[in-house]
């Protein structure tokens, strides 16, 4: 008997469970705004950062660009192609293997691969510049590849003026 009742406790909570589970997944809670991104207005800094990425990684040692690269700075030329008021600093950094001056060189180049991209899809050279921070600035100070790779990135970031 006591089996039977816990079975229909059970089965009355896995219900329950369901049914929350099922308003939690309502359009109107799935689609909503996430609070404090309410009021993004098109064109703005927060839409480049949150609808188009400003982040493109690298391989270890490496300053092409694959096509998850291509991907975002494609995404990147349309909307800068659309909103030209905005400047566009490119900052590379590297975390490989090798000393500071090497680094520095390989996040530059880096940074100018990206700006040669996004000249090639028809952003004006005149609005960019490249800068290379080498191990300056690292997201994750770690051994393990996963982690190092976040480091080895080109940030793309807008500007009204240009401060080299």
């Amino acid at each position: 008997m006591r089996w039977k009742i816990a079975g229909v406790i059970c089965i009355a909570l896995v219900l329950t469970g369901c049914e929350s589970v099922r308003k939690m997944a309502s359009p109107e809670v799935t689609n909503a705004p996430a609070p404090g991104f309410e009021n993004v207005k098109t064109g703005s800094e927060e839409d480049f950062m949150l609808n188009v990425g400003r982040r493109t990684y690298f391989k270890a040692g490496s300053a092409a660009l694959d096509k998850t690269a291509k991907v975002t700075l494609d995404k990147q030329a349309e909307w800068l192609k659309k909103y030209t008021r905005w400047k566009i600093k490119l900052q590379g950094f590297a975390d490989d293997p090798g000393s500071e001056e090497a680094n520095v060189s390989l996040s530059k180049r880096r940074a100018v691969a990206v700006m040669d991209y996004l000249r090639a899809r028809g952003v004006s050279s005149e609005r960019m510049w490249a800068k290379g921070y080498g191990k300056q600035r690292i997201v994750r100070d770690c051994a393990d590849i996963s982690c190092k790779s976040q480091n080895r990135r080109v940030i793309s970031n807008l500007r009204e003026e240009f401060d080299r």
